[in-house]
């Protein structure tokens, strides 16, 4: 299953760490994470899924491939700036949300367009967003409701 991890582009180390493990426990599980491909939880997730030995997918809201982190296998220049958010949320079949500003609030209203189950870590509290506490509960989420 490929899963969208959205989430703040800086954060803190904790918030770091977290996203390290959601996207450790999507490769262990064989799941393709999906993301912005930057930085902050993005970068954690993509960092923890190519640990984990998954593959990564990074659509970018600028034209340069080359400004995908250096976790992202699959880095796809879109040009888009923002209007980005929509690709990352329908190329998952299901979301988790990590901490996030106004971006990732756009990607959950999206997610709750495109029917996509979320499940959040200390993210936004919105209408179809299942609040966890934890990565295993969050990648447990998502597996049951895709």
């Amino acid at each position: 299953m490929r899963v969208s991890v959205i989430g703040g582009s800086t954060v803190s180390a904790a918030v770091y760490e977290q996203a390290v493990k959601v996207g450790r426990l999507l490769a262990e599980r064989d799941h393709t994470v999906v993301c912005g491909g930057l930085g902050g939880v993005m970068r954690g997730v993509c960092e923890g899924a190519s640990g984990g030995g998954g593959p990564t997918v990074g659509i970018l809201p600028g034209e340069e491939v080359a400004a995908a982190n250096e976790f992202v296998d699959i880095p796809i220049a879109t040009g888009l700036g923002h209007a980005r958010n929509a690709l990352v949320v329908m190329n998952g079949d299901a979301v988790v949300a990590i901490d996030g500003g106004p971006g990732t609030l756009s990607e959950l209203g999206l997610a709750a367009v495109y029917d996509r189950p979320v499940a959040g870590l200390g993210t936004h509290d919105v209408p179809g967003v299942r609040q966890v506490g934890t990565a295993a509960a969050a990648v447990d989420h998502v597996e049951a409701h895709a």
